[in-house]
């Protein structure tokens, strides 16, 4: 027996988005990467961050953030507090795989959309439900915002000087961790779906995302009883020994990564490092170490520093800001970045989907959508006739916007 062959990993299946901001639509997109069928259902006000323009990059008729987080996906712009509304959504989610939400725990469970309801519809839904904090304990009515969770992670402490203003991590990294646990646990249930038929409930929560994110420092903590203690230079990270952070140099920045301390006293003529253990000196003397290296760098140009490290074997890297990353030779021969035609936006240059398959690329077949631009598609798709569609768009259960 011969199995068709697919275009795409997912092609055939159905998401229902129904989350907002950016860990879900995030992970949902992913899922559109791969070939479903995602259909984002939205209010009639449209999603929460068309509104919302980080950067102040406001687009035409799409801002940026929307933009980013909302390809490969239809939009169905319905009321769900309206009865007539509510049917539409179960008429749908007869013919999805998954449904993915992020409402404030019990949300879901007042509009009629939790697990336990929308079940009863479809016997094989896979149903992603995402939280801030989990869905039941102490937090599970905060907010789930990415700086709130940076911040209780522990994960800022593990940077810098002691006494300083800890710094935030330069993206959105509790929501991007998040989407992509969102988007592991959904394939794996899509998995356990095709050997048994069985659905089930995957839920994900920020707080555990970020922190399981941290699996080598917290188990030198939790178990090897090592203190997460910052020290007087501004080290890369408190359980890496020195030297290991940025580095100033005459023109710029540079990365260095624990090198050999012999290798490199040789190299930056620091005689003093010839004669420490990197075992040993390099964290009991983490502060002289990081105070002399950085002194000695500050004589030589980044790319002479950077030329010589190279052919010495010392691990070292430029410090990148947006611009240099865009034009890196290695970012344009992976292809990193996708190009596409947006109907609104024009020319869109965005990150792709960072998986390689020799036989099921992804691709990009349609940018972020309008506020319910395929409305009236997806509709049809459920096997409405144009009488009730017009019925519908009428009396305001769903909008539909043109291009």
């Amino acid at each position: 027996m011969h199995r068709a062959r697919l275009v795409s990993v997912l092609e055939g299946i159905r998401v229902i988005d129904c989350s907002i901001a950016m860990a879900g639509p995030f992970a949902a997109q992913r899922l559109g990467d791969l070939g479903a069928d995602v259909i984002k259902v939205e209010p009639v006000t449209g999603e929460w961050q068309r509104h919302v323009s980080a950067g102040g990059a406001t687009g035409d008729r799409i801002n940026v953030s929307f933009l980013s987080l909302n390809r490969n996906k239809r939009s169905l712009a319905v009321d769900l507090k309206a009865p007539s509304g509510r049917s539409v959504l179960l008429d749908l989610v007869r013919t999805a795989d998954v449904f993915l939400q992020n409402y404030r725990p019990g949300v879901a469970a007042r509009l009629g959309v939790d697990y336990e309801s929308l079940t009863q519809v479809n016997s094989r839904l896979i149903y992603v439900s995402i939280s801030g904090f989990g869905e039941s304990g102490p937090y599970r009515d905060r907010a789930g915002q990415d700086l709130i969770l940076q911040g209780m992670s522990g994960a800022m402490l593990s940077t810098g000087k002691s006494g300083d203003t800890p710094v935030p991590a330069g993206q959105y990294l509790a929501d991007a961790i998040t989407a992509y646990t969102a988007f592991e646990g959904a394939l794996a249930a899509l998995y356990h779906r095709e050997r048994t038929g069985d659905s089930q409930l995957v839920q994900i929560n920020m707080l555990d995302a970020i922190t399981t994110l941290q699996m080598q420092e917290l188990s030198v903590f939790a178990t090897g009883g090592k203190p997460q203690q910052r020290s007087a230079q501004p080290h890369g990270h408190v359980y890496i020994r020195a030297p290991y952070g940025a580095f100033a140099t005459l023109d710029g920045h540079i990365i260095l990564a624990f090198p050999p301390l012999r290798k490199l006293g040789a190299l930056i003529g620091e005689s003093s490092f010839l004669d420490m253990a990197d075992e040993v000196d390099a964290w009991t003397r983490r502060d002289e170490i990081f105070a002399k290296t950085r002194e000695r760098l500050r004589s030589r140009t980044s790319a002479s520093w950077l030329e010589l490290f190279s052919a010495h074997d010392v691990w070292a890297g430029p410090v990148y800001g947006y611009a240099d990353l865009v034009a890196d030779p290695q970012i344009q021969h992976n292809g990193t970045f996708v190009e596409y035609r947006h109907e609104t936006e024009g020319l869109v240059k965005t990150p792709g989907f960072p998986i390689t398959f020799s036989k099921t690329p992804s691709r990009v077949t349609r940018g972020a959508p309008l506020v319910g631009q395929h409305t009236r598609d997806v509709l049809r798709d459920l096997g409405y006739d144009d009488s009730r569609i017009e019925a519908l768009l009428n009396d305001g259960t769903v909008l539909e916007t043109l291009p």
